[in-house]
């Protein structure tokens, strides 16, 4: 599957219904989920692998992979509603998927690949930090969307965790007006793909 025809499909997915201001729900565009996505494939992290989702949202990363070739999918959300979305997702696309709705921080298994877009830590400072910690106990490899300006402080972290962060690229994130409290209708900020690996 090319990266355009991944990010036509992924367009195709329903998103949140009725999004939540203290989880961050942003839905991630398209058109950046099919790049970092192609990018996992290409490094050899999707195909015939296991892959988690923390913090799935609409199941995006989820159904992405599946689509191309993960062997084994799972994604987390403490949001019913999410899930609920993304079991319908997921059907629809006709792709199996396991989906749970817990706390980041109960999840537990051994995974390949991580694909992630963890809260940017607007309304909660940190909040993105239990999904990248989660993360690196869980999976070999980590693929994490955060914003380009908390980057230093992940970088240290990630380290002293014993892990590398071995890629980078960056995305202009639109964001439309989703909360009363958004006084622009849409404004696009600064993120980074970070992928993370074992030293």
């Amino acid at each position: 599957m090319r990266q355009r025809e991944l990010e036509i499909k992924l367009q195709q997915l329903k998103g949140f219904q009725s999004p939540k201001a203290r989880l961050e729900q942003y839905a991630t565009p398209a058109k950046i989920a099919a790049g970092i996505l192609y990018t996992a494939h290409g490094l050899g992290d999707i195909q015939k692998k296991r892959v988690i989702d923390l913090g799935c949202g609409a199941g995006i990363f989820s159904i992405g992979a599946c689509m191309l070739g993960a062997i084994d999918v799972y994604g987390i959300d403490i949001d019913k509603d999410a899930i609920a979305i993304a079991r319908e997702n997921a059907n629809n696309a006709k792709c199996h998927i396991n989906y749970d709705c817990m706390a980041v921080e109960e999840t537990t298994g051994e995974w390949d690949t991580c694909i992630m877009n963890p809260p940017f830590g607007s309304q909660t400072k940190h909040a993105d930090l239990p999904f990248l910690d989660k993360a690196l106990e869980v999976s070999e490899v980590i693929y994490s969307l955060h914003n380009s300006d908390t980057l230093p402080f992940l970088r240290k972290r990630i380290e002293e965790a014993g892990h590398i962060l071995d890629l980078k690229k960056n995305y202009k994130f639109e964001i439309r007006h989703t909360f009363q409290f958004h006084r622009k209708e849409k404004m696009n900020i600064d993120v980074t793909l970070l992928r993370i690996g074992v030293k």
